[in-house]
């Protein structure tokens, strides 16, 4: 029994990461163009900004 219970708990898991991994690509679009092509680097003042290396928009 304790083996298909940690194969359950793998496979939420498992799913848990997929859905996380979606929600972050939707989140992480460029405002300007659009792309998923986004990096996320630390500003000035210790915030957190993007930057699309698609086409080089920048926002926080």
């Amino acid at each position: 029994m304790p083996a298909s219970i940690l194969e359950e708990v793998d496979r939420l898991f498992g799913e848990a990461a997929v859905r996380e991994r979606a929600a972050l690509r939707t989140l992480l679009n460029c405002p300007s163009c659009g792309s998923s092509h986004v990096a996320q680097v630390l500003g000035d003042n210790g915030g957190v900004s993007y930057v699309c290396t698609a086409c080089g928009h920048s926002w926080s």
